[in-house]
């Protein structure tokens, strides 16, 4: 893992608001997964830059332990055409801790997260602004998929 600046960029995609607690996350992020893939959301994501999905969480109400906004969407230049029913972000310029997840998906990416919340050092400099994971070309891999995820820190 290690450190990167990011500039402001923005995404076009489907959310929900949701918690950590009583595993409702888990819940609520397989339906709006299976929403994404169901309705065909990134087709419909107008002016896409590339092929890669991103999976944002963000208006977190306090820390991985409060209500948070996940959104599973698309990378674009600018929110002019947000298709109805669908929501816009501005992922804000900021530093990021970078992780890689590799091995059979969700599975790895859910490793990824347990090491991210049992990490006391990294959740003292979190900076709970917003965090996403990016789901490239190897995301399809199978067992040898990979997803990046980047941490917002202070």
């Amino acid at each position: 893992m290690h450190e990167k600046f990011i500039p402001e960029f923005c995404v076009i995609g489907i959310a929900v608001r949701t918690t950590n607690a009583n595993g409702q996350s888990a819940r609520d992020l397989e339906a709006l997964w299976g929403k994404f893939w169901g309705e065909e959301v990134f087709g419909k994501i107008p002016g896409k830059l590339s092929d890669e999905i991103y999976a944002v969480y963000t208006d977190y109400e306090t820390d991985f332990t409060g209500a948070y906004t996940a959104f599973i969407g698309g990378r674009v230049n600018n929110l002019d055409h947000i298709p109805e029913g669908f929501s816009g972000l501005i992922i804000h310029p900021a530093r990021y801790q970078k992780f890689v997840s590799k091995g059979k998906m969700p599975d790895a990416i859910l490793k990824t997260w347990m090491e991210i919340w049992g990490d006391e050092e990294l959740n003292s400099k979190r900076a709970y602004r917003a965090d996403f994971t990016v789901h490239g070309e190897k995301y399809f891999l199978g067992e040898q998929a990979e997803v990046e995820t980047f941490i917002s820190v202070t």
